[in-house]
């Protein structure tokens, strides 16, 4: 015969309110961090609860309708510095403010997102940080229901109320026009986004801006955008060089960055002598190839801690407001042989 071993007793609530001869209202309170249980009270009870091994139950609090201290992170990939510094960052951040990270990549496909917010749902999450596909608008209010939303760098329409926080790199793709063309660059090329993201279509205008600041006419066979990839960016690097006749390139977008760089070094292109390159994103390799890589340049740190500040100060009872935050991206000229 087989002898069954006894499993140990799961602590609960009302196990830990015996055990100090508190009420159960109390102890539950305390454990939820309510701001209706006495300071002292409420150490004494974390206290005794850790070493009983209480552990709370997610399932339990999302059956209640109680939201988790779950947030989630939508991003289109983890493949590039700037989002894998950000999610680190925006980790370490919540996590002081004892909210743990989920972490979803949507790789911009609107059903990888849906399904993602779907998963949210299930588990009650507190609130939701997103960079938005060209989907969004068309998904259904209620997948975001009960959660604060976040749009990160570019923005949707939405049909629940949003915060967003987005970077002003207007001024910076501007000033890189004016260097350019102040070092007598006359065709200058821009690799950005569809203009039918939000991102995409205000880098684009821009661009052009400048070149209208400084008597330029924006050349078709010069800009191209498309889908904010690093395939998108090398084969329109690649279309660049057949055609021949840019001197400088503004690149409006990370991904599209890193893979415009890629093609330029494979088709032995020297940056800055045959063409001075600007990317966007700024990750740190860009200081070490061909003696430094001029980028727009976005802090990352600054946008993590406030959108971690920003959901700190909703609780569980209060719906994410409509709110708009801003951060400025700078130019990082560093190419000084043009």
């Amino acid at each position: 015969m087989i002898k069954r071993r006894k499993m140990p007793k799961r602590v609960t609530i009302k196990t830990i309110a015996q055990d100090l001869g508190i009420s159960h209202m109390t102890v539950s309170r305390a454990l939820s961090n309510s701001t209706k249980v006495r300071e002292a009270t409420r150490q004494v009870i974390l206290r005794r609860a850790d070493e009983l091994g209480y552990v709370k139950s997610a399932a339990a609090a999302a059956m209640r309708g109680d939201r988790t201290t779950t947030v989630g992170l939508l991003l289109p990939n983890l493949t590039n510095e700037f989002y894998a510094r950000f999610a680190n960052t925006l980790a370490t951040c919540l996590e002081n403010a004892d909210l743990q990270l989920i972490i979803h990549l949507t790789n911009d496909e609107p059903p990888k997102e849906r399904r993602a917010l779907l998963k949210l749902k299930e588990i009650q999450a507190r609130g939701v940080v997103l960079v938005p596909t060209t989907g969004v608008g068309g998904l259904e209010g209620e997948l975001f229901q009960g959660m604060q939303v976040i749009q990160l760098i570019r923005t949707a329409q939405m049909r629940v109320p949003s915060g967003a926080m987005l970077v002003n790199d207007r001024a910076a793709i501007i000033e890189a026009v004016h260097r350019l063309a102040a070092h007598r660059h006359k065709r200058i090329a821009y690799i950005g986004g569809s203009t039918t993201l939000s991102s995409g279509a205000a880098r684009l205008n821009a661009f052009k801006a400048g070149l209208e600041a400084v008597g330029l006419n924006p050349a078709k066979d010069l800009l191209i955008a498309g889908e904010p990839s690093f395939e998108m960016g090398y084969r329109a690097v690649q279309t660049l060089v057949e055609q021949g006749g840019a001197t400088a390139l503004v690149c409006g977008g990370i991904e599209l960055s890193n893979g415009a760089l890629n093609g330029c070094l494979e088709k032995g292109i020297r940056i800055p002598e045959d063409l001075v390159f600007i990317g966007y994103g700024d990750p740190s390799y860009y200081q070490w190839i061909g003696g430094g890589i001029s980028a727009i340049r976005l802090p990352v740190d600054d946008l993590a801690q406030q959108i971690s500040s920003f959901i700190g100060r909703f609780g569980p009872e209060k719906e994410c407001q409509q709110n708009q935050l801003v951060v400025q991206a700078e130019l990082i000229f560093r190419q000084t042989r043009l």
